[in-house]
Parts: structure tokens; sequence; C-alpha cells
């Protein structure tokens, strides 16, 4: 058994995609990161870095809780530990820790950084909403590059790198449908996996503040997600 802790995000719902395709037995133990779940003592105990997601394997390599932070490093050790969604062929499992890198230092951030000046800061700031914006577009098109030569980001493979990419690219594909015909051929089929439709439920009920229009948002939660409460001592 797995226990996820994490909530309707794009991190948590990658790593939710992945238990659903391998099959795993797993549990969502939801965190509320607009309530502060994510800067509990309990929760600090399992990632200082309060961030989610976190898993616990309950049956771990040594067979007791193994805890693990880092989605990245989540869909990795999941991958490993079912051998499956990682390719065996050396240059396609290189090529497929290449694309994961890719969404773990560019999309993930970047695209989050776009959203950050665009929807939730309290000034608006033209500067860091351009620089970001701009750089949202070139990793779209590095993107759609990629896949207008392969079925999926590691080649012939469908594997852990387009799991960790699609659930970022849900407001893309809404708004910007058209632009990027590869991501979208792409995104189509990986949508029409059963695994990836429950996966990017995961944490539903409650919607994203984004995708709910910024309804409810207030200057509290930008003091949890951001304000002083990140660096008092642990």
């Amino acid at each position: 058994m797995i226990t996820l802790y994490g909530g309707p995000t794009p991190n948590a719902r990658k790593v939710g995609i992945a238990l659903y395709e391998l099959a795993m037995e797993w549990e969502l133990h939801p965190v509320d990161i607009l309530e502060g779940d994510q800067l509990t003592p309990e929760f600090l105990t399992l990632n200082p870095n309060n961030k989610t997601p976190v898993i616990v394997d309950h049956d771990g390599p040594d067979g007791g809780d193994f805890v693990l932070a880092e989605s990245g490093a989540i869909l990795i050790y999941l991958a490993e530990k079912a051998g499956r969604l990682i390719p065996d062929e050396p240059r396609a499992r290189s090529r497929c820790f290449q694309w994961l890198m890719f969404q773990m230092s560019g999309i993930g951030p970047m695209f989050g950084q776009a959203v950050h000046f665009t929807h939730y800061a309290a000034e608006r700031h033209e500067y860091p909403i351009a620089r970001y914006t701009r750089e949202v577009d070139r990793l779209l098109m590095v993107l759609n590059g990629r896949l207008g030569e392969a079925e999926w980001l590691a080649g012939q493979d469908y594997s852990i790198a387009d799991i960790a990419t699609l659930p970022f690219l849900r407001r893309i594909l809404i708004e910007r449908g058209g632009e990027f015909p590869d991501i979208e051929r792409w995104a189509t089929a990986m949508l029409a996996r059963p695994a990836v439709e429950k996966g990017m439920a995961v944490g539903v009920a409650r919607k994203e503040v984004v995708e709910g229009g910024l309804q409810g948002f207030t200057d509290e939660h930008r003091e949890i997600l951001w304000g002083d409460r990140q660096h008092r001592p642990r």
C-alpha cells in the first residue's frame, strides 16, 4: 500500500497517473495547501521542504515504511519498483530521464512562475509577466518540436516523462487550442488512457484556484503560500 500526500496540483496528479498506470494499491491523504496543511509539524516530518506530493510506501525497500518527496524522484521510484514506464534500451532510457528533467527544471517552475505573476500576485508587474510568459512560449515550442519527431517524449515508449508533463498543460490545451498541433496529438492520446483520466482527477473535490477563476483567494492564502511562515525555524 502506498499513501500519496497531495491535492489538486499538477505534481500530485502526475504521481496519481503513475499509480493508476502501474495498478498499485494506494490511497490519497489530502493536503490542502490553501489551509496550510503543508506547514503542520506532522507534514514537515514527512517533508521539511513543505511541498507536495509525498509518498509513503508501506512496503518499502526494507519491508517497512519508506518516505519519498519530489515528484520526479517519486515517478522514478514507482516505475523502477514496478519495472514499467522507463524504457530498457539505454538511449531511450536516457531520453526518458532527459525529458523528465526538462519538465522538472523547465515546464514545472516556469509555468508556475507565469501563473503566479498573471493570476496570484497581489500586484501586477509587467516585467515578470513578460519574462515568464515568453519562457512558457519557448518551452511549448521545444515540446511541440520534440513531439513532432517522436510519438512519445522518450521515443516509441510511453513513459514517466509523458506522465510528468501532461498535468501542466491543462490550461494551455483549453486556452490555446490549435497553436501546438503535435502537443495536442500527444495529449489526446494520453487523455484517452483510463489511468490518465483518473489521475487527472486527483483532489477534484476541491477545484484549483485558477480553474475556479480565483474565487475565494485571499491575502491570507498568499501569506500561507509565500509569506513569513515559510521562514520560521522548523
